[in-house]
């Protein structure tokens, strides 16, 4: 997958949870779970090459049996 576009600043985000209330080993784990998210997510530019490659597997597949008939 590519780079995210922005970045998570992890210790003013555990700041901002703990300035709603939040205790801190729950600010902690909530942030460590989106950080791990985060690096999972694909971008607009990933989503797009992965169509390209379908619909390039797409033509060739069609190409292939389009071969494979005219030899019948």
């Amino acid at each position: 997958m590519g780079c995210m576009a922005y970045t998570l600043d992890t210790h003013e985000t555990v700041q901002k949870l703990r300035g709603a209330g939040i205790q801190e080993a729950h600010a902690e784990a909530i942030v460590a779970a989106i950080s791990r998210a985060d690096s999972e997510l694909a971008t607009k530019a990933d989503l797009e090459r992965a169509v390209n490659r379908m619909l390039i597997a797409q033509v060739a597949i069609a190409g292939l049996l389009f071969a494979a008939l005219r030899l019948t």
